[in-house]
């Protein structure tokens, strides 16, 4: 076991606490876990911090479901850094360009690969309207009727989905591997990726499916090297996620599923 593994733990401990529980403790953790890498080696340092650069980030605002301006202004400047603030440090300072966004790999999609994004529609259309509905976690979001609400609805689910896939998979999870194997280092992301939606209103028994959804994004990315793959499956849950959340405030609108 690489000693690595304990201060990137560490960090993942501590964005468990910071998200999941709000607790202060998180902040000691974090820095002992950089003291830590400091004397294993410089690059896990480097690597650590620029993950704790993108926790920080976000601990500063309120991670809610708000789709006012203002709430949306302050949470995208925050999410903004947390991924551009490692991806800049990577790209132009250590210049090792270990964050990559790839988006056009040049690699057709298999055949699996196709087939699995109608088949996420069908386990979102079943799963989503039982979870949001029964347990009464749809209240943790906004009602909206109009027009104006609805697209700012839409807006929010599909940025936050897409940011998901940046900062935990291409930074936090990418960064972690350079150090770990990486059914180790897709765990420590995973519990990253689990924390940050618990804190956002996903409550109740969602970790169930949110840390295996978080442990096959990862797997994916490493097998496909495309972001685009990933957000496309990640945008098709939240596609489900927004008409869910619709009907659940106008149960009359969308009346097509089954809870």
């Amino acid at each position: 076991m690489s000693l690595s593994l304990i201060p990137s733990a560490l960090v993942s401990a501590s964005g468990f606490l910071l998200f999941a529980r709000e607790d202060r403790l998180s902040g000691f953790l974090l820095a002992a876990a950089l003291v830590l890498a400091g004397f294993i080696s410089r690059r896990l340092l480097i690597d650590l911090a620029l993950i704790a650069v993108g926790l920080t980030a976000m601990s500063l605002v309120p991670i809610t479901t708000d789709i006012s301006t203002e709430h949306m202004l302050v949470m995208g400047t925050a999410m903004i850094l947390a991924v551009g603030i490692p991806y800049s440090v990577s790209r132009f300072i250590t210049k090792d360009h270990a964050i990559r966004f790839p988006i056009r790999t040049g690699q057709p999609w298999t055949r699996a690969e196709k087939w699995y994004l109608p088949a996420v529609l069908v386990i979102g259309y079943a799963l989503m309207p039982v979870y949001m509905i029964r347990t009464g976690v749809y209240t943790n979001w906004p009602a909206v009727s109009d027009p104006d609400g609805i697209a700012r609805l839409f807006l929010g689910t599909n940025v936050l989905g897409i940011w998901d896939e940046l900062f935990f998979i291409c930074t936090a999870f990418t960064l972690l591997r350079r150090h770990l194997p990486d059914w180790q280092a897709n765990l420590l992301q995973a519990v990253l990726f689990t924390s940050f939606l618990w804190e956002l209103g996903f409550h109740s028994w969602a970790p169930f499916f949110i840390f295996p959804f978080a442990l096959l994004q990862a797997r994916l990315f490493t097998v496909t090297k495309s972001l685009s793959y990933i957000v496309s499956v990640h945008l098709l849950f939240d596609f489900v996620l927004f008409l869910v959340l619709i009907h659940a405030h106008n149960r009359e609108w969308i009346d097509i599923f089954l809870y």
